[in-house]
């Protein structure tokens, strides 16, 4: 049991100024260290230093690369390999928590250039065969290095087993459940279908609810589609039948405080992600906020729901059953009034309060009888490599 104030030190793979669930991740446990007293550092590329908080340091300008059905923006190389090891120089950290380190990026330069307690957290679900993965034989040394290591999810943590024949502890993201119980907006509420996230990544599947909505408008004559998250919506708008268009709105970037009163509103908040989901972080938040939720069943989405004992689930990529499953939910306000309730409830298991003990827990393993973290010998492989 450590009752002492540690200095950690958190390596984000992906740009900063760019919103994804690993960054609001990293920034709610760093939140939530600091709270406890601990001091926290974190190492993230950035394509705008102006817009970084005190706390993160920037190593560098970040690339963006084709990654699991989605666009990633890393940083890897020479330069950031030079700027990782002056981060841990300068530090003293107790402890490395290293985000997505067996992807190319900062954090699996960081484990390269680094000795002493490290724990990695995966966030990735993936196919065997995807090209991110060639690098293997690479990896694997190197993953061995982690003192702990963490999935987000049973996904996640069965890919880690696929790739790299190694196995992680599961603890899910965390929220703020508190936070997303927000104030019920009339303009949002009624026979509403919610959806929010990065809408014009395919994967994401805000094609299969608009392929859905002329079935459940021929029997809910009144429902709306609202969609919130960054993206352009005409190459939407141009695909939906004229008379449909007036039932969807897109409401850009939502804040923190927007996107709480936006759960707490809809009519039923919508998740027809078609893969690459290793967890399901805007499921929880809905849940948390009080909507009833309609998730494809990826493997993911029904870990979260339970197979849906907290929300319905739909054939994945199949807008006529999401049709008939929001229809079904829509004419039964009872039974969704109550099924939101107990969703409500049952989102607590994922409060930072429970989800960051045991994180805590996974870095006092790391750290007993392993010293502080240190720069790894220059005569290490890599070393030897990256410093030419």
């Amino acid at each position: 049991m450590i009752d002492k104030p540690l200095n950690i030190g958190i390596v984000c793979p992906y740009g900063w100024d760019a919103p994804g669930g690993v960054q609001a991740h990293i920034s709610d446990l760093r939140q939530f260290l600091v709270n406890k007293g601990h001091k926290v550092s974190v190492l993230a590329p950035t394509g705008d230093e102006q817009s970084l908080p005190e706390w993160v340091v920037d190593a560098g300008k970040p690339l963006a690369i084709p990654y699991n059905g989605a666009v990633a923006r890393v940083l890897f190389g020479p330069i950031a390999f030079a700027k990782v090891k002056q981060w841990i120089a300068e530090n003293n950290f107790d402890l490395l928590h290293l985000h997505e380190p067996a992807i190319p990026s900062i954090s699996l330069l960081a484990c390269w250039a680094a000795e002493g307690p490290m724990v990695g957290t995966f966030h990735v679900s993936a196919k065997k065969q995807k090209a991110s993965f060639a690098i293997v034989p690479i990896l694997e040394p190197v993953i061995e290095k982690l003192s702990a290591r963490i999935a987000v999810s049973e996904a996640a943590r069965e890919t880690l087993k696929a790739h790299l024949e190694t196995d992680a502890v599961v603890i899910p993201n965390g929220i703020y459940t508190k936070r997303m119980i927000g104030k019920v907006r009339p303009e949002w509420s009624g026979e509403t279908l919610g959806f929010m996230g990065r809408f014009n990544e395919p994967r994401k599947g805000l094609k299969v609810l608009i392929d859905a909505l002329p079935i459940i408008s021929r029997f809910m004559p009144n429902v709306r589609v609202l969609v919130a998250g960054p993206g352009e919506p005409e190459e939407f708008l141009g695909e939906i039948d004229p008379q449909l268009r007036n039932r969807i709105e897109f409401l850009g970037k939502l804040s923190e405080e927007e996107k709480a009163d936006f759960m707490s509103s809809v009519g039923a908040y919508i998740g027809p992600n078609t893969g690459g989901e290793s967890f399901g972080i805007i499921l929880a938040e809905a849940l948390a906020g009080g909507a009833a939720v309609v998730a494809s069943d990826i493997p993911a989405f029904a870990a979260v729901l339970e197979n849906g004992k907290y929300g319905k689930l739909f054939r994945s990529e199949d807008s006529t059953d999401l049709a008939k499953v929001v229809i079904d939910l829509l004419r039964d306000r009872t039974a969704r009034d109550q099924m939101a309730k107990d969703g409500q409830k049952y989102a607590q298991k994922f409060d930072w309060d429970v989800v960051a003990k045991d994180i805590f827990e996974v870095y006092e393993m790391a750290i007993v009888g392993n010293g502080k973290v240190g720069l790894a010998s220059e005569n290490r492989p890599w070393n030897r490599i990256w410093n030419k």
